[in-house]
């Protein structure tokens, strides 16, 4: 195998390699095959291999032949042996190759070979006087042949952009990054299963919508032309969930994207997914207990145990979790009291003098949140429930039964990320239609993310909903914390960036 560090440019680069694509189709042989029969995969390779040495059979009666492929990572060559290293997504593996077992011509045809090519490989498992397992190959075929170069010769991606805009590359040269995704599948995994064992039943409700609902956010517009009409990409499926509690489901679920036309930060991305539940005959209080259970099932099913690192500091996520009202939370960690007087222009000069910046348009639930945000979300690091929100900014959540200026609902803070967010669900149309008239208010006064008027949803509410209960997860955030990942874009795939 020649090196490729001697070529001046990445054109230069490509060219070289697809010079030995020719030598290779000249010999006979397909460069791009279409299927490689595998014994197993490397992982299992190894520990069939440690299982027979732990059986206690000496090296040299272990009998143990092997089908492998993967991409090669390393190449070293001293003369008449050469040693790789073979990856698959299990694992790794060296492979010994020598003259004398794969002949003249095979292994002269090593120099074809490049650093990211995949090759299937057949030979005996065994360890080297160095204790290394390594599989000692009498044939190997290439299977694909790569034409770019791995990034920095496979010593590792660090440059963030192009990680991210070509996760491809991240992922091939920082196999860490694979485990992180694993972990995303997994808590996807065990939320599924913790719901359907439960008898949530999984749903599909439509991305396209008519009317932006169900969230307080900017939407994504597009137009549908044989209609001749626009329409939103969803902020939320809030709006059709609850329409099947009022056809008769009575458990719904869905885990699906989310899009925002909002600010881009390590917190948010414009495509994002969340999981949404509604529960029929459920309140607040109890779907409180229920997400701290079904959380406590994910987070010790994807890490193990109940404590964990998150960005330098221990979360210990055992029952109970620790729960405060949202304005008793303000009085505690900003030190002002919003409870007491509700006027919109004294709540903003308490705001401003603990330093919380007041737009004009902001009312006082929107500056009840603000205070929450800056001084209040800091210091929530331990798992917490923050309840009873003003009613101006939850308009889809029922009025407090003992106080009709707040509504039942709740957020869930853990490491100073905010996870979840539910109610008990407003199913009084009357009040819902007075609410969505105040969110216009609001849209005139400036607000663009204040709610529009859903008469359909309103006329499904008068057909009649039960008392139910409602929950949000963010997963990209629940990934964040159980990968220990700064940003949200290190457990997107493919983030949105900036279009180059």
């Amino acid at each position: 195998m020649t090196d490729d560090t001697h070529h001046s440019t990445e054109q230069d680069l490509i060219q070289h390699r697809l010079n030995k694509l020719e030598r290779i189709r000249e010999r006979g042989d397909e460069p791009f095959k279409y299927t490689f029969a595998r014994s197993c995969v490397i992982g299992s390779a190894r520990a069939n291999y440690e299982a027979a040495e732990a059986e206690g059979l000496a090296h040299d009666a272990i009998d143990l032949s092997v089908a492998l492929a993967g991409r090669m990572t390393a190449f070293r060559s001293h003369g008449k042996s050469s040693f790789a290293d073979l990856r698959d997504e299990s694992g790794h593996i060296q492979i010994y190759l020598n003259q004398k077992g794969l002949g003249d011509d095979a292994y002269a045809a090593l120099d074809d070979l490049d650093l990211g090519d995949f090759l299937g490989v057949h030979g005996k498992v065994k360890r080297t006087r160095t204790g290394e397992i390594t599989v000692f190959a009498d044939r190997y075929t290439i299977l694909s042949k790569s034409l770019r170069a791995l990034p920095e010769k496979y010593h590792g991606l660090t440059d963030i952009e192009t990680r991210y805009r070509q996760r491809y590359l991240d992922m091939v040269a920082n196999p860490e990054v694979l485990d992180v995704f694993r972990k995303r599948i997994g808590l996807v995994t065990r939320l599924r299963e913790w719901l359907t064992t439960r008898g949530f039943l999984e749903v599909e409700t439509p991305m396209l919508h008519p009317i932006a609902g169900g969230a307080t956010a900017r939407p994504f517009i597009t137009h549908h032309n044989t209609y001749d009409c626009d329409l939103y990409l969803r902020i939320a499926p809030e709006l059709y969930l609850k329409r099947l509690i009022v056809g008769g489901f009575e458990r719904v679920f869905e885990i699906n994207r989310n899009f925002r036309n909002e600010g881009v930060d390590t917190r948010h991305n414009p495509e994002f997914t969340m999981m949404e539940l509604y529960e029929a005959y459920q309140d607040y209080l109890g779907l409180m207990d229920e997400t701290e259970e079904m959380l406590v099932s994910v987070i010790e099913g994807v890490t193990g145990g109940l404590s964990f690192d998150y960005q330098g500091e221990t979360i210990n996520a055992q029952r109970p979790w620790k729960r405060l009202t949202l304005l008793g939370a303000i009085r505690e960690f900003a030190g002002i009291d919003l409870e007491k007087n509700r006027d919109r222009d004294e709540a903003a000069a308490m705001a401003k003098s603990i330093g919380v910046n007041v737009d004009p348009a902001m009312g006082y639930g929107k500056i009840v949140d603000a205070v929450m945000s800056e001084k209040v979300q800091p210091h929530l690091v331990q798992p917490t429930f923050l309840y009873d929100y003003p009613i101006e900014i939850s308009p889809l959540a029922k009025r407090h039964r003992d106080n009709p200026a707040l509504t039942e609902r709740y957020q869930l803070f853990i490491g100073r990320l905010e996870l979840c967010n539910a109610f008990s669900e407003l199913n009084d149309p009357i009040d819902q239609r007075g609410r969505f008239m105040e969110q216009l208010k609001l849209r005139e006064r400036g607000d663009d993310e204040a709610q529009r008027l859903d008469e359909d949803f309103i006329a499904a509410l008068e057909v009649g909903m039960p008392p139910t209960a409602g929950l949000g997860v963010g997963i990209d955030r629940l990934a964040m914390l159980l990968t220990d990942s700064p940003s949200i874009r290190d457990v997107i795939l493919f983030p949105q960036l900036r279009i180059v």
